[in-house]
């Protein structure tokens, strides 16, 4: 181990206080930059690694927080915390039995902490549930989409005559001759979100009926789909909403409602940690349908089966329409979408050109000279810098990539020298982060406008 002088000791506890302030403010990116700063001039101290896995594990960075925590518990090996938060982050990232471990760790070393043992007892329920559901798996995945149209084919899921609230209207000519009874309309849309917000919800075959023409617009698509913006056209590119529906409503508001002429591009993690999923994603599959090529769906992280077992979605689904349907969304969220390039027809502005220009930076063009834009949801994975992002970049023709995952105070945060911007769309998230929530308007000159937002007063229910 090697020694720290006083003067380093000192300038690292004035660096930790400072993150610390950070931190209680909600600047958790701030505040991990600080710790970071103090462990450059004092890395011998457990406090500080494993406060700054508590920063990360803020920022949703669960790996580089679970490395933080075991430098924590290395330097101190009865450090209690350090062992819980690791815990913590092993479960974000579903390595569920080297959780049991280190919160089993944190009782041996703190017997009476009731947290710790509640987070063990629900973690070792969780495993169980998923042995048991595995040891009791079928193969019928592939074939839910096909099962859910054969139980509506032999009238197995009928709407109640009794049902008042919005219905869909009849299929078009086209479609009823392929032997579909229902259609979408913007008219629907509407009466369906007053209906959520008076906290109903619909029926089980209007559920799968706004999910089956999800399903049909995405298996259309490529894993990297493709929005071109000729002139007068815009993409708005939505973050993370994770299931806070007044909040997706009140960002819509902002937005503008899709159209031919305006695109709205959700960058995934429509679902889990939230109340409301079922709304969200419902909304979101119902624009979908109506207009295929103005609503894009990225998959998100969230949009998988391990994730909506831990976080709530799985749940959410089967309570309010039963199993049958939380696996006919499964199974479309494999159909989304990976990415979405997204391709200007335009020429750069001066003025946006001057501006790059002046940071120092010409922008990066494709072979044809136009910004183009790469958005891809982003996850648990490896992290790299902003070389790599200049060299992919580059080598790709792409301006810039926008990516979500992460939660940024004021809602986005350019990053890695203008090429990186992070969107997060979910303001306040899991009502403590006090965040805002943003989206990103591109036009047909590849020129990006910037608006972020607090969260909706409705939220305040």
């Amino acid at each position: 181990m090697s020694s720290v002088s006083e003067e380093n000791q000192a300038a690292a506890a004035a660096l930790k206080a400072k993150a610390n302030v950070a931190f209680r403010e909600k600047n958790f990116l701030e505040a991990a930059t600080l710790y970071g700063e103090a462990l450059e001039k004092n890395d011998q101290d457990a406090t500080i690694w494993c406060n700054r896995a508590f920063a990360r594990m803020n920022l949703e960075e669960f790996g580089y927080a679970l490395d933080d925590a075991t430098k924590a518990i290395e330097l101190d090996p009865k450090y209690v915390k350090a062992y819980y938060r690791r815990a913590l982050c092993y479960l974000s990232i579903l390595k569920n039995h080297q959780a049991i471990a280190d919160f089993k760790k944190t009782l041996a070393l703190d017997p009476q902490n009731a947290v710790a043992k509640k987070q063990l007892e629900a973690t070792q329920k969780l495993q169980r549930r998923i042995d048991f559901e595995k040891a009791i798996e079928t193969e019928d995945e592939e074939s839910t989409v096909e099962h859910v149209l054969q139980t509506i084919q032999q009238g197995g899921c009928e709407i109640d005559a009794a049902y008042a609230g919005p219905k869909l209207p009849p299929a078009s000519e086209e479609d009823a001759a392929k032997g579909k009874k229902f259609g979408i309309s913007a008219e629907f849309i509407e009466k369906m979100e007053e209906w959520f917000k008076s906290g109903k919800n619909l029926p089980r075959r209007i559920a799968w009926e706004i999910v089956l023409g999800c399903w049909d617009a995405c298996v259309q698509e490529e894993s990297l789909n493709e929005v071109i913006l000729d002139e007068g056209m815009t993409c708005d590119v939505i973050g993370d909403t994770h299931g806070q529906y007044y909040d997706l409503l009140h960002l819509i508001s902002l937005t503008g409602k899709p159209s031919a002429k305006h695109c709205l591009l959700f960058n995934g993690d429509f679902v889990d940690r939230g109340s409301w999923s079922v709304e969200v994603v419902l909304t979101l599959m119902a624009w979908k349908w109506l207009l295929p090529r103005s609503v894009l769906l990225n998959r998100g992280n969230h949009e998988t089966r391990d994730m909506n077992k831990v976080y709530g979605f799985e749940g959410e689904v089967k309570h309010k329409h039963g199993e049958m349907t939380y696996k006919l969304f499964a199974h479309v969220f494999t159909a989304l979408p990976l990415a979405t390039l997204i391709s200007p027809t335009l020429p750069p502005s001066p003025k946006t050109l001057a501006s790059a220009v002046g940071k120092g930076q010409a922008p990066i063009l494709s072979p044809e000279g136009r910004m183009r834009y790469f958005v891809t949801h982003g996850g648990v994975g490896i992290g790299f810098g902003p070389d790599v992002t200049r060299r992919w970049c580059t080598l790709n023709g792409i301006t810039g990539v926008l990516r979500s995952h992460e939660v940024r105070q004021g809602g986005y945060a350019i990053e890695h020298d203008g090429l990186c911007t992070t969107v997060f769309s979910a303001p306040n998230y899991v009502d403590q982060s006090g965040n805002k929530g943003a989206f990103v308007r591109i036009d047909a000159h590849g020129t990006q406008e910037y608006t972020a937002s607090p969260p909706s007063r409705s939220l305040a229910f």
